[in-house]
C-alpha cells in the first residue's frame, strides 16, 4: 500500500512537471510576420469588396518586434498613427512627425499602377492605427484601415533598439526634405523579414536562430524544475 502511494505520489509529479514545461514552452514564441488582408492584400472595398480588415485582426495576437506585411499597389498609401484623431479624420496632414509615419504613398505619375511590398515592424506597446489617406481619404473611408493592440511580448530585437539618429526613416516621395526620424523607423542594419509563406534557405535559417534564442530561458527553468523533481523523489522514499 505504502509503495502503491509513493508511485502514485510520483506520477502526479511527474504529470505537473510535464504540464508546466507544456506551458512555458507555448509561451515562448518567435517573432511573426503577418501579412495585412492575407490573400486579398492592403485595398479598399471599392476595389475589393471582401476586405474586413478589422475581421483579420480578430483573434491576432500583436507584440514588439513583429512586422506587418502591406501587399499593394501604388494607388494605395500605408499610413501609420498613434493618433486616435489622425485615424478617424483619415488624414495626416495636421500630424506630428514623432506620432505618425506615410510608409508608402501613391505615384499618379505611373502609366500604370506598381507593386508594393512593404514591411513595417511593431516598435510601440499599445494602441496603434493603419489607413490610407489617399483620395481625399476616400479610401479609409472604405474601409482601407484598421486597429490593433501592441503588446510587450518577448520585446524588440537588438537589430530595433538603435538610437533613432542612427536609423535613416522611411521615404516619403512627396516631402524631399529631412524631417524628424519618427520612433517608427526601421534600423539601417536590419533586413526586412520574408513573407511568412517563403520556404526558402534564408527563412529556415532565421527561424532556427530565432527558435535557439527562444529556447534559452526554458532550458533555464527546465533545469531548476527537474532539479526540484528529484529532491522530491528522494524525500517521497524516505517516508
Amino acid at each position: 500500500m505504502e509503495q502503491s502511494s509513493k508511485s502514485l505520489g510520483l506520477m502526479v509529479i511527474y504529470g505537473t512537471l510535464l504540464a508546466l514545461v507544456s506551458v512555458y514552452i507555448g509561451s515562448v514564441e518567435a517573432y511573426k510576420n503577418y501579412t495585412v488582408g492575407d490573400s486579398l492584400g492592403w485595398y479598399d472595398t471599392l476595389e475589393k469588396p471582401n476586405v474586413n480588415y478589422q475581421k483579420w485582426v480578430a483573434g491576432k495576437t500583436f507584440s514588439l518586434g513583429d512586422f506587418l506585411i502591406f501587399k499593394t499597389d501604388s494607388n494605395h498609401s500605408v499610413i501609420q498613427t498613434y493618433n486616435f484623431t489622425t485615424y478617424k479624420l483619415c488624414d495626416f496632414d495636421d500630424a506630428l512627425s514623432n506620432d505618425t509615419t506615410q510608409w508608402s504613398s501613391t505615384d499618379p505619375s505611373a502609366a500604370s499602377p506598381n507593386s508594393v511590398y512593404l514591411p513595417v515592424p511593431l516598435v510601440k506597446v499599445g494602441m496603434t492605427y493603419f489607413f490610407s489617406s489617399d483620395y481625399d481619404g476616400e479610401q479609409c473611408k472604405n474601409g482601407q484601415h484598421f486597429k490593433i493592440n501592441v503588446t510587450y511580448g518577448q520585446g524588440l530585437p537588438k537589430s530595433l533598439k538603435e538610437p533613432a539618429d542612427e536609423a535613416p526613416g522611411p521615404a516619403d516621395p512627396e516631402s524631399g526634405d529631412d524631417q524628424p526620424t519618427p520612433a517608427t523607423s526601421v534600423p539601417s542594419s536590419f533586413n526586412n523579414p520574408r513573407d511568412i509563406s517563403s520556404d526558402d534557405d534564408d527563412d529556415k535559417d532565421d527561424k532556427k536562430s530565432s527558435d535557439s534564442v527562444s529556447l534559452a530561458p526554458f532550458l533555464k527553468l527546465y533545469g531548476g524544475l527537474l532539479n526540484g523533481f528529484l529532491v522530491l523523489m528522494g524525500t517521497l522514499y524516505i517516508f
